[in-house]
């Protein structure tokens, strides 16, 4: 388990610790890599929300792209905040070249801009930035940055000009660094985890780390390069092979969904991908079908085995498969649970709910929906079948009783399908309390935001698996007392 839910901007701050930005989180850590010891310095209930990107000033304030609500903050020496501005759009890349202080915009059309935290109106740069993202200034005194969408590195003088393409034929670059002998280094995002290298001379170099989900890179002293990992969290440090060692340990960022498929594999929904899948995917809801995989994504679309089979919906979480091969989903979003069939036909099954969360169906083939305080079954009409519930996540059956994940209290509850009797199957379950949901990702409507969303499955032998706070849980079949 990673004591990191992804890991994003980093950069040394001037105690020589590495600080770590959280985007999923919101929070903002240091790390001592001499001993692994970690002090959280942003938390959760700052007034930063979702930070991507971080840098130091001269004189030791730390600059924050707080990227959804789109505000860039300056946390001085003694750790006060200052908002020095909420005019750049989802603010992404930030550097500061002595006391001057530099941000980009990760859209298409982005901006390159100069900020003045003691008052000033921003300086622009540049425009047409096709996704910019990590930038620093290289040796020659230019600002460095990438292009995500066109697979380019630009340069620029912090005074202004015309930008000049340095570098192109990339990857998704999702970071500019230069290492202490002025070798430009570029990150990728992707599977492979490559890292180019171009010397003073111009000679490239392809380094491929493994590191799945490259975000961002730091330079010591000593020259040692360490990464970060959006789909994976945890720091390593690469080596000038590409062998890396893994300083923090890499986890889950979720999980949230959760399915066991009919050979025992468990099939994880971990916001960028599917657990084990090395593909970037934004899945938050995942069912195993026989040999299919269904999933939900927070962009609006359902898949199976990546074929869109719907889009354009509001939030869409947990999912089952009925016995006819119709998909039945949660929209959360909308609040209604609808069904998709063969012919990718959508059809309201029920509405009215607040914020339908999961989905499932019992041996009889009727459905079961979780709503934010109860549990309902779906006869034309919502039932309620179990109310006062705190926050019932993911649900599922085994035998004659339902089970629900109760996210507010951290257990997990069954109920006895044919008297309505619930019982606890377990408790202190090792889910995050309610508060830590990005609030940012919520509030702005930020698409592809992570809605919170503890998982729960059955496998074929009647384990049950849950998952959420950045591990999946083992649960064998046992009997406790009732509630």
């Amino acid at each position: 388990m990673s004591p990191f839910r992804g890991t994003n901007g980093i950069a040394f701050g001037p105690d020589g610790r590495l600080h770590v930005a959280e985007y999923l989180s919101g929070r903002i850590s240091a790390v001592d890599l001499s001993t692994g010891e970690i002090e959280v310095i942003v938390p959760i209930d700052s007034v930063v929300q979702s930070p991507d990107d971080l840098a130091f000033g001269a004189d030791g304030s730390m600059y924050v792209a707080d990227l959804v609500p789109g505000r860039v903050w300056r946390r001085n020496p003694v750790g006060e905040y200052a908002l020095v501005s909420d005019e750049v759009k989802v603010p992404n890349g930030i550097t500061c070249v002595g006391d001057r202080l530099f941000v980009n915009e990760m859209r298409p059309g982005g901006r390159l801009l100069e900020l003045f935290p003691d008052g000033g109106e921003p300086v622009v740069l540049a425009t047409g930035l096709a996704m910019g993202n990590a930038m620093q200034a290289g040796p020659d005194g230019h600002l460095y940055y990438p292009h995500m969408l066109t697979g380019e590195v630009h340069r620029i003088s912090p005074d202004g000009g015309r930008p000049e393409l340095v570098a192109d034929g990339l990857h998704t670059p999702v970071a500019v660094r230069f290492d202490r002998e002025g070798a430009l280094l570029i990150l990728s995002a992707g599977a492979e985890g490559e890292i180019t290298r171009i010397s003073p001379t111009g000679q490239r170099e392809l380094l491929t780390t493994g590191v799945f989900g490259l975000d961002n890179a730091a330079v010591d002293d000593d020259n040692r390069v360490y990464v970060s990992s959006f789909a994976g969290g945890g720091i390593a440090e690469v080596h000038p092979d590409g062998r890396i060692r893994q300083i923090v340990p890499q986890g889950l960022v979720g999980p949230y969904g959760i399915t066991v498929d009919s050979g025992g594999v468990v099939h994880a929904a971990d916001h960028y991908r599917v657990a084990g899948d090395r593909a970037v995917s934004f899945t938050h809801g995942v069912a195993a079908d026989q040999d299919r995989l269904h999933t939900t994504s927070q962009y609006g679309e359902v898949r199976t085995d990546g074929k869109v089979r719907a889009k354009g919906l509001r939030c869409p979480l947990g999912l089952a498969v009925r016995d006819d091969g119709v998909l039945v989903v949660a929209e959360t979003g909308a609040g209604r649970i609808i069904a998709i069939d063969a012919d990718d036909t959508i059809t309201v099954l029920a509405e009215g709910f607040r914020e339908p969360v999961d989905v499932a169906f019992d041996t009889e083939q009727r459905c079961y929906v979780s709503d934010e305080q109860g549990v309902h079954r779906v006869d034309g009409q919502p039932v309620l079948i179990a109310g006062g519930l705190a926050a019932p996540q993911g649900l599922a059956v085994r035998g004659d009783e339902l089970f629900v994940v109760e996210a507010g209290r951290r257990r997990l509850l069954a109920i006895d399908l044919a008297t309505g009797e619930i019982r606890t199957e377990a408790d202190d379950l090792a889910l995050s309390p309610l508060e830590t949901v990005p609030r940012a990702l919520l509030v702005h409507g930020m698409p592809g935001c992570p809605r919170g969303f503890a998982g729960l499955a059955v496998a074929p032998d009647g384990t049950l698996h849950v998952s959420g706070d950045g591990t999946v849980l083992r649960i064998p079949p046992q009997v406790r007392s009732p509630i």
